[in-house]
């Protein structure tokens, strides 16, 4: 029985990884071109005035801080 040739299997995991990591960052040009192009993209955070919707989360805000109340400090 042959032994499982473990450099090759490595081999292409990473350049799984690496096709993957280039797909993402030309996704990430493309998003930003048509961002320089003036478009607005169906995920943006803002309203029609360009402000930040009330609906979305502060920017330093994290899942744990809205758990835990954000910014409100409760008493131990």
């Amino acid at each position: 029985m042959a032994k499982p040739n473990y450099s090759f299997e490595k081999r292409q995991r990473e350049l799984a990884k690496k096709k993957k990591k280039e797909e993402k960052e030309a996704e990430k040009r493309a998003r930003k071109a048509a961002g320089a192009a003036g478009g607005t993209l169906p995920g943006d955070a803002t309203d029609d005035d360009g402000d930040e919707r009330a609906d979305t989360p502060d920017a330093g805000e994290t899942d744990a801080d809205r758990s835990e109340g954000g910014d409100i400090e409760r008493p131990a």
